[in-house]
């Protein structure tokens, strides 16, 4: 059986993720003066102001000569001193760089976002491009790409989550108007919303940076809500006697988009991403649904389950209720072995933090077993990075030059095979009724451009 390296109690606070920055591919911080940044959250300007408004009000309590005053200025003094601690986590995680940031993940509204779009009643996809056309300011649209925030009943699960799809600038041009763009459905760790993808991570603009030099291809991004809210811990399973999140996350979803949007239909071309909690997902989800997925990125995630948060309060269970064939089912470690070694499975992409020795040993593990199918997949390692959001940060830019191009290829060649060669071939599953529920779609057009082979 594979197991986490640590017990069950340290691996829970472990997986309660952190922030972190990105990196170029000398390994160096292609933000170098954001220390300099006047009274941004992380800078030394906002500690010392604090400081200096702490001190002052204690010198203020101690030379007031009238009780009421020492009071108020003990008082006051508490605000600096807990904004000063708040401040100081969040530099430790590096979760906002900017003030933007913090207004946008509060708010819940970004630039060139939609307003909470909920269920339509028979959305198609002409319907989605009329309500798009209502809603986007198409030369801004065309320059940075458009998020939607969409509400998705799941037909199969019958769960209902907000999922946060963007659009990249070029589905808004007329080169790509015929084009069905690959997608990256991407999953957060615990505690986390989808919105963090966006907000703080900045995978949007990463992407369109990457485009734009040439590193990587037009790809529609796909972030679902993996756990319902911010108190639960699901790991996209679907639970016995409980939610269905793997069958939600991994046929619901994609299906609803492909259907919708001008994207390719579960498959080759269909990447998914996660980072801790949310990397056990896309791992988990890769092998179980292999029919969805061509690719994986995980990103200090880990591969066995670990125990559930679930329940009204929430608390801690073990998410099989003792059935070891159920668990070994969705244990990456334990599954993937049990896979005829013919069986096709997605390319698999690793990433960690060089500074956390059990997020390296976990990835490594991984790769050894993945090794005699992938001969190349190596792990990614982030110099000096901790289970941080630093680290995710900055592994996104290399995962998104690795997956995008191989997605590009995968919708040129789902464009260019026969007629009736587009339905999905069989494959054997550890979970057989993971590959149901994708229906007929319609054909794809390649991108204006040929894309390489990678």
């Amino acid at each position: 059986m594979g197991s986490n390296p640590t017990s069950t109690a340290s691996a829970r606070a472990r997986f309660q993720c952190g922030r972190t920055q990105a990196f170029d591919a000398a390994g160096a911080d292609p933000n170098p003066g954001r220390e300099g940044r006047v009274l941004e959250p992380q800078s030394t300007a906002l500690f010392l102001l604090f400081m200096a408004a702490f001190i002052g009000l204690i010198w203020w309590m101690a030379v007031a000569r009238q009780v009421a005053f020492r009071v108020l200025a003990a008082c006051l003094a508490f605000v600096p001193a807990m904004l000063f601690g708040v401040a100081a986590v969040n530099k430790y995680y590096d979760y906002y760089e900017t003030w933007g940031a913090v207004i946008d993940d509060f708010t819940n509204q970004a630039a060139n976002q939609s307003p909470p779009l909920h269920t339509i009643p028979d959305l198609t996809s002409q319907k989605f491009s009329k309500i798009l056309g209502g809603l986007v300011n198409d030369a801004a649209a065309r320059q940075q790409g458009y998020t939607v925030q969409l509400t998705i009943d799941g037909k199969l699960s019958h769960l209902r989550r907000t999922v946060y799809v963007y659009l990249p600038p070029q589905y808004f041009q007329k080169a790509y108007a015929h084009y069905r763009f690959p997608a990256i459905e991407l999953y957060t760790g615990f505690p986390g919303e989808p919105q963090d993808w966006i907000n703080v991570l900045g995978v949007t603009t990463t992407l369109d940076t990457l485009i734009g030099d040439g590193l990587a291809k037009p790809t529609v991004l796909v972030m679902p809500d993996t756990n319902g809210d911010r108190r639960h811990m699901l790991e996209c399973l679907n639970l016995p006697n409980g939610p269905r999140d793997g069958t939600y996350l991994a046929q619901d979803v994609p299906d609803f988009v492909s259907q919708t949007i001008r994207v390719q239909p579960p498959g080759k071309a269909w990447g998914a991403a996660g980072y801790s909690e949310g990397g056990f997902c896309a791992a988990n989800l890769a092998l179980q649904y292999r029919r969805a997925f061509g690719y994986a990125g995980v990103l200090s995630g880990y591969f066995s389950p670990l125990d559930i948060l679930i329940g009204e309060p929430p608390r801690y269970v073990q998410p099989f209720a003792g059935d070891a064939a159920l668990r070994a089912a969705n244990t990456p470690m334990d599954e993937l072995p049990l896979l005829p070694s013919w069986a096709a499975i997605p390319q698999f992409w690793l990433g960690a933090g060089s500074g956390d020795i059990q997020d390296v040993s976990a990835a490594r593990a991984f790769q050894q077993l993945l090794l005699p199918r992938q001969p190349k997949v190596r792990v990614v390692l982030y110099p000096g990075g901790g289970h941080t959001m630093l680290t995710w940060r900055a592994l996104v830019t290399p995962m998104l030059e690795w997956m995008t191009p191989q997605l590009t290829a995968q919708a040129h060649k789902y464009r260019a095979a026969p007629a009736g060669h587009h339905a999905h071939a069989h494959v054997p599953s550890a979970c057989p009724t993971c590959l149901e529920g994708h229906g007929a779609v319609g054909p794809s057009l390649s991108p204006p451009d040929r894309p390489s082979s990678g």
